[in-house]
């Protein structure tokens, strides 16, 4: 079984407060459902890209940190899954679960 990354997205100005009760029963009942399936190896949200700090290693060997995201968008990263697929296609079908689940855009990738 492989490894892939179900990234969801949320836009910048992202408020978790306008979460609807139905929005949070249908992410509980994803996690339950890859549980019970036995694809579920991780799952987390993460604080705003704004709360971040960045860090860029300098030819001299210093490293620069600076406050937010190194990546200049308007939607970052706002959680994920690593899930165990027998394939591609299976990882495919629990990200569309997922941007149904969250309402918001997902991303699934494979590791290496």
């Amino acid at each position: 079984m492989a490894h892939y990354l179900v990234t969801l997205y949320r836009p910048d100005d992202y408020d978790p407060s306008t979460e609807s009760a139905a929005m949070a029963r249908d992410i509980d009942v994803l996690n339950d459902e890859m549980v019970a399936a036995g694809v579920r190896v991780y799952v987390g949200g993460l604080h705003p890209a704004s709360s971040a700090q960045s860090l860029q290693a300098r030819p001299d060997g210093s490293v620069v940190t600076t406050g937010g995201s190194y990546l200049q968008t308007t939607a970052h990263v706002g959680g994920l899954w690593l899930v165990e697929a027998a394939n591609f296609d299976e990882a495919l079908a629990w990200g569309r679960k997922a941007t149904v689940a969250c309402r918001a855009p997902v991303e699934v990738r494979a590791f290496h």
